[in-house]
């Protein structure tokens, strides 16, 4: 069977419940091999590198660890930002998938709704 990417060209509409207590999420992403190998490879994120895929893994990665101050998103055309947080914010907040699929995931979907993202960190920790 061929991956199809264009199942993941807009997000979902998530259940309130499922957003609520994100136990069962898998369905909100693609399987971990679907993903492009440069947003499964764990180094990626780590350098000042400003394009993709870099950028948005360390856009997880951040969210997850600090949070964010003045998030600044630019949606691609068809995609309702506000949908699409939402979306990845289910996925952030599961303790379903395995941690590296959770980095994968959310770093590609975002890659694919938005063409920018801008933002300060909430919190360092020392």
């Amino acid at each position: 069977m061929q991956y199809d990417e264009s199942k993941w060209l807009v997000p979902m509409v998530i259940d309130p419940e499922i957003t609520a207590l994100p136990i069962h999420i898998k369905h909100l992403m693609p399987t971990y091999l679907e993903i492009p190998f440069n947003f499964r490879d764990p180094q990626a994120g780590r350098g000042k590198q400003i394009d993709s895929p870099a950028k948005w893994i360390k856009f997880q990665r951040d969210w997850l660890e600090f949070g964010f101050d003045n998030l600044r998103i630019a949606p691609k055309p068809g995609v309702d930002p506000k949908l699409a947080l939402k979306h990845l914010a289910t996925i952030q907040s599961s303790y379903e998938p395995k941690y590296e699929h959770k980095i994968a995931a959310v770093a590609y979907l975002a890659s694919l709704w938005f063409s920018d993202v801008e933002y300060k960190i909430k919190k360092e920790i020392n």
